[in-house]
C-alpha cells in the first residue's frame, strides 16, 4: 500500500520502447497517465514528434502488463478539432481500456506556441463529460480549466469505490 501514498505517473510514449514501459509498470504506480493531447488529424501540427497509434498501443500494453493499473489520458480542445473527432478519440481510449480522461481548454502559453482556434463553451465540455460517462470511463473531468493532474486524488478515490 506504499504507506497510504498514491502515485500517478505522467509518461511520454517512450518512442514505443516496451522495456521502458515495463520499467515504469514495475514501479507499481496507482495511475499511469499518458496524454494523447489532441485528435489524430492535428498530430502533425500539435505533436509532430508523437504518433497517435503508438500512444494508444502504449496505453493498451500498460493494461496487458498490469491489469490492475488505472490508465489515464488527457486532451486539450480549442485547437481546431470537431466534436465528432473528440468523441472518436474517446472511443479509441475506451477500446484500449483507458479508465480516466481529462479534457481542458488549450491556452497559448506564449506567442511562439500554436494559436487558440476556439474558446470552447462550458456546455460543450458538459457534452464531452456526458459522452465520456456513456462510453464507460470510470472518471472524466471536462471543463475549461481542467488539466491532466486535475483532482487526481479524487479521481483515484472515485474509481476505487
Amino acid at each position: 500500500d506504499k504507506d497510504g501514498i498514491r502515485i500517478e505517473i505522467l509518461i511520454p510514449d517512450f518512442k514505443g520502447s516496451l522495456s521502458s514501459l515495463k520499467a515504469v509498470i514495475g514501479a507499481k504506480p496507482d495511475v499511469l497517465n499518458h496524454n494523447l493531447e489532441t485528435v489524430p488529424r492535428l498530430y502533425e501540427t500539435v505533436r509532430p514528434k508523437a504518433d497517435y497509434p503508438r500512444s494508444l498501443e502504449l496505453l493498451r500494453r500498460s493494461k496487458e502488463m498490469n491489469s490492475g493499473i488505472y490508465t489515464k489520458s488527457g486532451l486539450m480542445v480549442g485547437l481546431g478539432e470537431s466534436f465528432g473527432e473528440v468523441v472518436e478519440v474517446m472511443k479509441d481510449l475506451r477500446e484500449v481500456g483507458c479508465d480516466i480522461l481529462t479534457i481542458g481548454q488549450y491556452l497559448r502559453p506564449s506567442p511562439e506556441h500554436l494559436e487558440v482556434k476556439e474558446f470552447v463553451e462550458p456546455r460543450k465540455f458538459k457534452k464531452y463529460e456526458k459522452m465520456g460517462r456513456s462510453l464507460g470511463f470510470s472518471c472524466i473531468a471536462s471543463s475549461p480549466f481542467v488539466r491532466s493532474s486535475y483532482q487526481a486524488k479524487e479521481a483515484l478515490e472515485k474509481i476505487r469505490e
